[in-house]
């Protein structure tokens, strides 16, 4: 009976098998990306995302370019002779990679002004932005994705700045910034049914508030402030958020899918394009 009895034993499920049975824990990589699957998705791609979401490649573009920024204003605050950090003075004005319309034949200015930036409050405004919306774009989209979306915002700002407001300079990444914003904006309007209704709406409401602000403070330099400091257009938000609430929408909306067979990306690029060429025959 005893032999029976620790043979009957042996057929019941042995409670290490069930437990080595369970899922394994998620790694805290797993863990940040299903953050920003929430963050960045719609629920129907989350899924698809997490299955083959990895750490690797790292944010390189977004990061790269905020370096490149931050070293370009240690540059003009430091090395360079300046009265004060909160805004700066001839070094900028006098850079080469700043946006004038006096130089407007030296074609690399329309780019290059992305990476000056006016003062302290500045650039910290638009490192700030870049990076904490830019890298969990980056990580689901991928820099090459990104970057196309970030270039076109910063050359559709120059240019747009060039034909609507040619008496100013423009420095400052807002074109870029801007764009990335307008495409993720644009992507929880759409898809906002398929989104936490609180969590949808608490979204709109701190990109409403965070533009409203900058775009606030950006007309009030232009139009009411007295200061002596040069002027700075403002055109670059709008032209950069327009472009991101078209080509940056059409990009972040299909993470999952090929890109260049998807017609709205080509709708998207022609209208840039005609866009581009309008504000060169100006």
């Amino acid at each position: 009976m005893e032999l029976e009895a620790m043979t009957s034993r042996e057929t019941w499920p042995d409670e290490t098998e069930e437990a080595t049975t369970e899922s394994p824990p998620k790694s805290r990589c797993d863990k940040i990306h299903e953050t920003i699957s929430n963050w960045i998705l719609p629920e129907n791609h989350r899924d698809t995302y997490l299955a083959r979401a990895n750490c690797l490649p790292p944010p390189i573009f977004i990061i790269s370019v905020s370096i490149a920024e931050l070293a370009v204003f240690i540059y003009y605050a430091v090395w360079m002779p300046q009265k004060q950090w909160i805004t700066l003075d001839s070094g900028v004005w006098n850079s080469p990679f700043i946006y004038r319309a006096d130089k407007r034949e030296e074609a690399w200015r329309f780019i290059s002004y992305m990476m000056v930036h006016a003062g302290v409050q500045h650039i910290i405004g638009n490192l700030a932005l870049q990076l904490f919306l830019g890298i969990p774009l980056e990580l689901v989209h991928k820099g090459h994705r990104i970057g196309l979306v970030y270039v076109a915002g910063v050359i559709g700002g120059s240019l747009a700045s060039s034909v609507f407001d040619p008496r100013l300079a423009l420095v400052g990444a807002s074109g870029g910034v801007y764009a990335l914003i307008g495409g993720y904006f644009m992507n929880i309007l759409v898809n906002f049914k398929d989104m936490t209704p609180l969590f949808g709406i608490f979204r709109i409401l701190v990109i409403v508030i965070i533009v409203g602000t900058d775009v606030g403070f950006a007309l009030y330099r232009r139009y009411i402030s007295h200061e002596t400091v040069e002027k700075v257009s403002f055109v670059a938000h709008f032209a950069g958020g327009l472009a991101g609430m078209s080509i940056g929408y059409t990009v972040f909306s299909c993470f999952d899918k090929n890109l260049i067979k998807d017609p709205r990306f080509w709708i998207c690029i022609a209208a840039y394009f005609a866009f581009v060429i309008f504000c060169c025959s100006v």
